[in-house]
């Protein structure tokens, strides 16, 4: 009896091993499956789901997990991967998920603790994925309760097994970045290729080409848009083309069409199907067998200038990548060949466009500043057309007095005294210097004595009745009495006295005092106070509007804030070169006595011709010499 009952219980054992074993297998195989799907993932989806499955068999007591991704640092973050499978409440893991994400930093979520100290209910860990500062996603699992030393060790055990979703984003980065580099890289090629020209055909033929080159289509064709159509501009590896084909026409409304939508136009549209008409590019399709359409409007300024057209056999479609490609090159590209079709048009175009875009802008229901400026330069060119005002004619002016005397030296002599100088104010009789007159008395003295000695001859010869002695000293005595007159006009004149009230204009001897001097030198000038004329130099294109008898005001430099009348008196009628312009002399008189004034004052005169439109008064020169300059000439 005991010998069955301890085979019985040996057999047992030898079942309970094998079961363990063949468990032990199932999970070596259950395991193994994952790591090879694992290590097979394509998508973010299955790598992330393979993961959650062999953490949390490495993890010892998890329940339950889910790996949360979206947008870098923007979101929304959602589910992509849940362990098990079959598990519908995720309540408490998505409260986890949502507070890791918005703290950005490892939780640890304890189950409510009971009266003995331990803990009712399973506790969470949530663990942020983050890359270079970027926050992607997180993880969260749920794990039987435990103490807080066992569940920092199994947070230590998610972090390290979360590197590998960390290397994942990272790689999806890198790679991004490296597809972006290249994008830029292509695009920067064709691009460069375009603006490396001057002209627009030559820019326009050579982007077509490349990207036919590029992208291995067929054909590539660029147009702008001209009177509201689209106009085909340049046809890769095509110099001429004539714009009546139904080819041309075709390409014309496909472009129209992806042009007045503003849309990139795929044709045949992806999978998930297009929401842009596309009947002109379907039509195109099947009129002239091409497989599969590419349309990129290119813009400018905000606005649809053009569209590039790509087409390539039906088995060859364009892709994601071909279609970002083109985007790229028709925004770079879009604003150069713009530029460059504006700047080759003749300058009537460009005039023409110039105003249309002015008229378009002053009558839209924007800009209102240059709606205030066109109405204000509006408003002053019709004031000016229509205003009058006085026209004068601007001169230079000089005063010079009507009566200038000099006083110069009667004889040879010397300075004895100037008691005046030039600014000096004299009155008539005043002395203005005194010449030396000693000289001029010896030899008076001297011709006295010959005229007493003569005379004493005279009476001895009379005495004598000897009349050729009488006839030859009467003679002597009228010589010498000849003599003493000259000397005593002489000595009369050795003061020089002003002729008239006035100022002295030049003259200064105070520092020439014992010079000699010389008979005939000017030594003072004299104008009067009162009596001036006015000398305007008017310039030979003015002076057919000048006539005697004209009033005027004169501004000197000297008193700019007291203008002066004056009237036309009298004009010569011989010109005068000045610093390469003639002038003709005017003189003009004073209406009033102006007691300030001084000879030689400068300064600027207009002489009053009648009243005339302002614009006229502006523009009259400048329109006299463009007429003058257009007849000499015109044959």
């Amino acid at each position: 009896m005991n010998e069955q009952v301890s085979s019985q219980r040996v057999s047992q054992k030898v079942e309970a091993n094998a079961s363990v074993a063949t468990l032990a297998q199932a999970d070596a195989t259950q395991e193994e499956a994952l790591w090879a799907a694992f290590a097979k993932a394509t998508t973010i989806e299955d790598f992330c789901r393979n993961w959650l499955a062999l953490q949390c068999r490495m993890i010892e007591g998890v329940q339950a997990g889910m790996v949360l991704f979206g947008p870098a640092d923007r979101g929304p973050f959602s589910p992509v991967a849940i362990w098990p499978v079959e598990l519908q409440h995720l309540t408490q893991l998505t409260h986890t998920a949502e507070r890791t994400l918005a703290e950005r930093r490892r939780l640890v979520v304890c189950g409510e603790p009971t009266e003995g100290g331990t803990q009712n209910g399973p506790s969470e860990l949530g663990y942020p994925i983050e890359v270079c500062g970027s926050l992607h996603g997180a993880v969260v699992l749920e794990v039987t309760p435990r103490s807080g030393t066992e569940l920092e060790k199994l947070m230590r055990r998610l972090q390290w097994g979360a590197a590998w979703l960390e290397l994942l984003f990272a790689r999806e980065t890198v790679a991004l970045e490296i597809h972006t580099r290249e994008r830029i890289q292509a695009a920067l090629d064709l691009v460069a290729t375009a603006v490396g020209h001057d002209r627009f055909y030559a820019s326009a033929m050579a982007l077509v080409n490349a990207l036919a080159t590029s992208l291995a289509c067929d054909r590539v064709s660029l147009g702008f848009v001209k009177s509201g159509h689209a106009c085909v501009a340049a046809v890769s590896h095509s110099a001429e083309f004539k714009a009546q084909t139904n080819v041309i026409r075709g390409l014309a409304e496909a472009m129209d069409e992806a042009i007045d939508q503003r849309e990139t136009i795929v044709f045949p549209p992806p999978a998930e199907g297009a929401s842009v008409v596309m009947l002109a590019h379907e039509a195109f399709a099947k009129d002239h067998g091409s497989g599969a359409l590419l349309c990129v409007p290119l813009e400018a300024s905000g606005q649809v200038v053009g569209a590039l057209l790509l087409e390539r056999p039906e088995e060859r479609p364009f892709d994601d990548k071909s279609v970002v490609l083109c985007r790229s090159v028709a925004a770079l590209t879009g604003p150069v060949l713009e530029i460059h079709r504006r700047d080759d048009r003749w300058i009537g175009a460009k005039v023409w466009d110039a105003l249309t875009r002015y008229g378009h802008d002053l009558l839209g229901p924007s800009y209102v500043a240059l709606k205030l400026t066109t109405v204000t330069l509006a408003g002053l060119v019709l004031f000016y057309l229509l205003a009058e005002g006085d026209y004068r004619v601007s001169t230079k002016t000089v005063l010079e007095p009507i009566v200038q005397r000099t006083a110069a030296a009667p004889f040879n002599g010397y300075i004895r005294e100037a008691p005046l100088r030039a600014g000096d104010m004299v009155r008539v009789g005043d002395v203005l210097c005194t010449l030396d007159d000693r000289e001029l008395r010896l030899e008076r003295l001297k011709s006295a004595s010959k005229l007493e000695e003569y005379r004493k001859e005279y009476h001895k010869a009379m005495a004598e009745r000897e009349a050729a002695k009488v006839e030859i000293a009467t003679a002597q005595m009228h010589q010498v009495e000849s003599e003493l007159a000259l000397v005593d006009d002489q000595l009369a004149h050795t003061r020089l006295l002003a002729p008239f009230d006035g100022i002295i204009v030049s003259g200064d001897l105070s520092q020439s005092l014992g010079s000699p001097v010389e008979k005939g030198k000017v030594l003072f000038e004299i104008a009067p106070l009162d009596r001036y004329r006015v000398v305007l130099e008017v310039d030979e294109r003015d002076i057919a509007d000048v006539q005697v008898g004209q009033h005027g005001q004169l501004l000197l430099s000297a008193f700019p804030s007291d203008p002066v009348g004056v009237t036309v008196a009298k004009m010569t009628p011989v010109s005068t070169a000045k610093d390469g312009r003639n002038f003709f002399r005017v003189e003009a008189a004073l209406d009033q006595p102006h007691d300030r004034l001084r000879p030689a004052m400068e300064g600027a005169g207009k002489i009053e011709i009648d009243r005339r439109s302002l614009i006229w008064i502006w523009t009259h020169q400048v329109v006299d010499w463009m007429r003058l300059t257009l007849w000499t000439w015109l044959p």
